[in-house]
This record gives C-alpha cells, structure tokens and sequence, in this order.
C-alpha cells in the first residue's frame, strides 16, 4: 500500500496507474474541502476579468442563441491564496510526486465549467498541444467541483494500456481508428474525487444536456528536473490564444486542441 496524503492508494490502484497511465481516487478530498474549492471558484469566477491576470474564455451556448457562457479560467493561482495552497502544497502534492515518482511543480492550473448548453471536448491527448517543447511527461489531477455524470459531460478515458507516444498528428483531434480498437469508458466523479492521468492518456467529454453546470479543476504538473515552465507557458498562450478580453477585435482566433 502506498499512502499519498490522507488518502491510501492499493497496489490495485498504483499498477492501473502504471498499465494504463490514470487512476481515480474516490474520496481523496473530505466534504469540508470539496465545499471550500466550490466557494474558492465561485470567488474567482466573480474576480474582475482584467488583461495580464487570470484569463477567462466565454463560448456561444448550444441550446440558447446569442448566450454567452464562462467556459473556464486559467492561471488563478496567483490571484486566489487558498487554491494556491491546496495546489502546491498538501496531500496533492504528495500524491502528484509519488505517481510522478519524483518531485513536481505546477505546469498549469484551469477551472473547466461546462455550463448547461456547454460545449465537449473532442479526444485528444494533452502532449499533442505542442507540450514536447517543454517537458517529456506531464501528469494531470482532475477534482471534481460539482457531481460529473454522462449527462453533464463527465470524462471519458480510452482504455487501453499505457501509452507512451502521441497516437495521432500534433495540434490534431484523435479519431476513433486512432485508438486501434480500444473503447472509450466513462468516468463519472463526486466533488472530491481526483483522477489523476498522464499527458498521453486519450481523454474526451460530450456536452453538458443536463439543467446544472459541471465544475472541474484542471491542475497539471511536470517533473521539476524538467524545469518549471508555467510562466513560458502562458505567456506563450497569450500570445496565440489570449482571454476574451484581451483579444484584438475583428482577428480569428482557433483552439485547436
């Protein structure tokens, strides 16, 4: 058995790990802390969208013309102390450097809302978005906010062993021939569930048709001896796709992957 914080992994759990590159821990965050990260991101949806700070991207909703929904925000940590602690520091962190099997820091911290009418992601792994430019392997801790079902678009994972390289074409959607036969599973989440899976891991969510938002955080961290890239990193994606507010008026901007 392996203790990662306050929540205790089996050897079942560490070799799924191992085979196919993701494990969900049921229950790693207790309710007091699953209701404290549902006030934490209410405070940050609210915080003023102000250019060089915590970006914030809007889409067009499916079922309602002309309505325009929070999608999600990215690079809050600075701006919000309690989110910035319990990323860094604390049992996710302890759990983040035993999957890692080596020390971690933050790579990158997003807040995915998937209000009802919100749109889905189609598959892909997160090493196709260019990643290779700044470490070899990253590891994601997806916290589940509110209940994810199949209904509001909760994560679907392909099952399938462990991959090790990019199945596809970089900045490209996976297809299902992509997988080479293997299924895609759902994984349905409570608040305070974590599924921790690796940048290789092909994941996808389908829409939200339910009548209540899906609240998840995205934390995603590399291997400190990879160096510490956050800083690069959105920086970079200012650059190529800025938040909403920042974006020059009139110029197309495309989220590829």
């Amino acid at each position: 058995m392996s203790v990662l914080g306050d929540k205790v992994l089996s050897d079942a759990d560490l070799a799924h790990f191992r085979d196919r590159g993701w494990v969900t821990a049921r229950g790693f965050f207790p309710a007091q802390v699953a209701a404290d990260l549902s006030r934490w991101t209410d405070s940050i949806c609210a915080m003023p969208e102000v250019p060089g700070r915590h970006m914030v991207y809007w889409e067009n909703s499916r079922t309602e013309p002309g309505k325009k929904l929070i999608q999600r925000i990215e690079n809050f940590c600075p701006y919000h102390d309690g989110m910035d602690r319990l990323v860094r520091q604390g049992p996710l962190m302890t759990a983040v450097d035993a999957l890692m099997e080596a020390p971690s820091v933050l790579f990158k911290d997003k807040i995915n809302f998937k209000k009802p009418g919100g749109t889905g992601f189609e598959l892909h792994q997160d090493q196709q978005a260019g990643w290779s430019t700044y470490a070899p392997l990253f590891l994601t801790a997806l916290i589940s906010i509110d209940r994810a079902t199949e209904e509001n678009g909760c994560l679907k994972i392909a099952d399938m062993p462990r991959p090790r390289a990019i199945l596809g074409e970089e900045w490209k959607p996976l297809t299902e021939a992509d997988l080479g036969g293997h299924r895609q599973v759902s994984v349905p989440t409570d608040p305070g569930d974590v599924i921790f899976f690796d940048s290789f891991v092909a994941h996808a969510s389908e829409p939200n048709r339910s009548e209540k938002q899906r609240r998840i955080l995205y934390l995603t961290y590399n291997r400190l001896a990879d160096g510490d890239h956050r800083a690069r990193y959105f920086h970079g994606k200012r650059l190529s796709f800025p938040p909403d507010i920042e974006r020059i008026p009139g110029r197309e901007y495309r989220f590829r992957v």
